[in-house]
């Protein structure tokens, strides 16, 4: 194991790597999580939005987006005029040609993660390793007993 040289707080190993928030950058704006913990399938980034502060309109041209509330309370305004807050555990995805942008409703800083791909789901290619094969079970049926 050993520390990235770009991002001394995030370790990698062998084939994996961890880090923090604070181990990705400071202060507001942007923290690079695909470049920082070298995630090659999809883009990802964690937003650090200050209180009053809005994105401008964006979209994309091939990318859906997923977005994902981490700390905080926001406000995501559409391209049809429609705007919807989502705090601490909430989700969002927009389509690539969705114009969207987020504003900072809160007094303390938001944090989002906004994780983005394009040409679909690989489907289910989870393996069990050998000896597992209970524990994994017992998590898939507390997951079955969950409302739908």
């Amino acid at each position: 194991m050993e520390a990235s040289a770009d991002y001394p707080g995030v370790t990698t190993g062998d084939g994996y790597a961890v880090g923090g928030l604070d181990d990705l950058g400071d202060g507001p704006g942007f923290r690079k999580v695909r470049k920082g913990l070298g995630v090659t399938a999809f883009g990802v980034n964690a937003i650090v939005l200050p209180p009053g502060i809005e994105t401008g309109f964006h979209y994309h041209d091939t990318q859906e987006e997923l977005y994902f509330v981490h700390r905080g309370t926001i406000e995501m305004e559409f391209g049809d005029g429609s705007a919807h807050e989502l705090g601490p555990g909430s989700f969002a995805r927009v389509d690539a040609a969705t114009v969207r942008k987020v504003r900072n409703k809160g007094d303390v800083d938001a944090v989002y993660v906004c994780a983005g791909g394009a040409n679909g789901y690989v489907g289910r290619d989870g393996r069990v390793r050998e000896g597992e094969e209970q524990r994994v079970k017992a998590l898939h049926d507390l997951s079955s007993e969950q409302p739908k």
